[in-house]
C-alpha cells in the first residue's frame, strides 16, 4: 500500500469504534456506558461521555489521552439514537492486522536440528566457564564445572525431571558434549549454589552478543514464574493463617527483532519496575548499539528517560495521564513529542509487545513454573530457562539469517 494512502491511527480507531457500535451490545447504566471488548466476552469497559468529562477505563485511553474506540462507539450509538445513520462499512479503512510471510524451509530446518544444535552451542558457551581450583586430598575428583552447568541447562531444555533426563545426558557424553556425566544430585547442587547465578547470567549475555549485528531496538518489562513451594504465615491483623505460592519476578530487556534477552535482573517479588531500568539499559549498552527503547507507563520517570538518552537511544515511554512538561529540559522535549506526534510515537511504542512475546516463548517452551524450592535454586532455574531461550534464538538466526555465532572472542584473542 502506498504510504500516503495508508489510513492514519485515528482513522483506524474510528473504524474500530464504528464496528463496536454496530455489532456489540452496548448498554447504559446510570450515567455511564458498559462497552464489551472486541477480543473477549469476559472483559468490559466503562465509558463516560459528557460535556467536558469524557473518559474510558481502557489502557488505550490512559496511554493516548484521546478518544479511544470505546468512546467513539458510544458517541456513534448516541448519534444513531438521534436518528443519524452510521457510516457505510465500505467507506471505512480496513482494520485487519498485517501478516508476514514465514520462511518455512528455514524454520523447519531450525526446528528439526534444534536439539543437536542446542547441545553444540551450549557446549561452546560452557567452554568459557573458568574451572575452580581442584581441592587436594583423597576422594574422587569433582565433576568439571562446565559439565555441571551444561547438564543443568540441558536438563531445563529437556523439560523432564533430573532422573528421567539422565539418558539424554549419557547420549550427550557419547557425542562429546561433556567429559563426565554428573549424577542427578549433582545437577540439583548446581541450582542450589549461589555461585551459579553469576555463571548463568554471563551465559545469557554471551549467548545474546552474536545478535548485536541485528538488534538496535529494545523493550523491557517484568514477569513472574510460579514455584512449587508454599509459604505459610500467621496474619495477626485478621487472626488466621495465610498461604501463598512462592514465585520469582524477572525483569528483562529484549531485542524486538529476534526476541533475544539482552539483560536480566531478578530481585525480590515486590521490586518495582522503574528503578531497574537503568541497570537493564547499562548491561545492554555494553554489547549492543541501542537506538530505541520501548517500555510501558510503569517506567516513566525523568531519571529513566535521561538514562536511555545517555545510552544513545530514544525512549519510547509514554507519559501518565495528567503529566505536564513542567520539569523542563529533556522531559519537556519528549513530552511535546509524545503529545504532538502520536501517529509516529505509538507504532514504535507498541514494539514493547515483543517483550510479552518473549516471555510467552520462554514459558510455553520451558514452563511457566520452576521445580526448585529454595530461593537460590528458583532464581537459577529461571536463569537457565533464559540461557536455553537465547540459544534457541541463535539457532533460528543461524538458519533464517545465516548467522555464524562465535563466543568468548575476547578470551580467545
Amino acid at each position: 500500500m502506498d504510504m500516503q494512502a495508508k489510513p492514519s491511527y485515528m482513522d483506524v480507531r474510528q473504524a474500530k469504534g464504528l464496528e463496536i457500535a454496530e455489532r456489540l451490545p452496548i448498554r447504559k447504566v446510570d450515567d455511564v456506558w458498559i462497552v464489551p471488548s472486541q477480543s473477549t466476552d469476559r472483559r468490559k469497559y466503562i465509558v463516560r461521555v459528557e460535556d467536558g468529562d469524557t473518559w474510558c477505563s481502557c489502557k488505550s485511553y490512559e496511554l493516548v489521552q484521546e478518544k479511544c474506540k470505546h468512546i467513539i462507539a458510544v458517541e456513534a450509538l448516541i448519534a444513531q439514537e438521534r436518528g443519524e445513520p452510521l457510516p457505510q462499512v465500505e467507506q471505512r479503512p480496513s482494520t485487519k492486522k498485517p501478516t508476514y510471510r514465514q520462511n518455512w524451509p528455514a524454520y523447519n530446518a531450525a526446528q528439526v536440528s534444534e536439539k543437536r544444535k542446542f547441545q553444540e552451542l551450549l557446549r561452546d558457551l560452557c567452554r568459557g566457564i573458568a574451572e575452580p581450583p581442584r581441592k587436594k586430598g583423597p576422594g574422587r575428583p569433582t565433576i568439571p564445572l562446565r559439565d555441571a552447568v551444561f547438564a543443568a541447562c540441558f536438563k531445563v531444555f529437556s523439560t523432564v525431571s533430573c532422573r528421567r533426563f539422565m539418558v539424554d545426558l549419557e547420549e550427550a557424553k557419547e557425542k562429546g558434549y561433556v567429559e563426565r556425566v554428573p549424577c542427578y544430585n549433582s545437577i540439583f547442587n548446581v541450582f542450589e549454589s549461589p555461585a551459579t547465578t553469576d555463571i548463568l547470567t554471563d551465559l545469557i549475555l554471551e549467548a545474546a552478543k552474536p545478535l548485536k549485528v541485528i538488534e538496535s531496538s529494545f523493550a523491557c518489562d517484568s514477569t513472574g514464574f510460579s514455584g512449587s513451594r508454599f509459604d505459610r504465615w500467621f496474619d495477626h491483623k485478621y487472626g488466621r493463617d495465610r498461604i501463598q505460592r512462592a514465585w520469582v519476578k524477572l525483569h528483562a530487556m529484549v531485542g524486538t527483532q529476534t526476541n533475544v534477552i539482552t539483560a536480566v535482573e531478578i530481585h525480590d517479588q515486590s521490586a518495582a519496575d522503574a528503578p531497574l531500568l537503568p541497570a537493564l539499559v547499562a548491561t545492554t549498552a555494553k554489547r549492543f548499539d541501542m537506538k530505541e527503547v520501548s517500555a510501558d507507563l510503569a517506567y516513566s520517570s525523568v531519571h529513566n528517560l535521561q538514562v536511555v538518552t545517555d545510552a544513545g537511544a530514544y525512549p519510547y515511554i509514554p507519559f501518565k495521564r495528567g503529566t505536564s512538561g513542567a520539569a523542563g529540559g529533556l522531559w519537556l522535549k519528549l513530552f511535546h513529542y509524545f503529545s504532538l506526534n502520536k501517529e509516529e510515537f505509538l507504532p514504535r511504542y507498541h514494539r514493547r509487545s515483543n517483550v510479552e512475546t518473549t516471555f510467552s516463548m520462554v514459558k510455553s517452551k520451558f514452563g511457566d513454573s520452576v521445580r526448585s524450592k529454595t530461593d537460590v535454586a528458583m532464581k537459577n532455574e529461571v536463569l537457565a530457562k533464559l540461557v536455553c531461550h537465547n540459544v534457541c534464538c541463535l539457532i533460528s538466526a543461524m538458519f533464517e539469517l545465516g548467522l555464524d555465532p562465535v563466543f568468548w572472542e575476547a578470551q580467545a584473542g
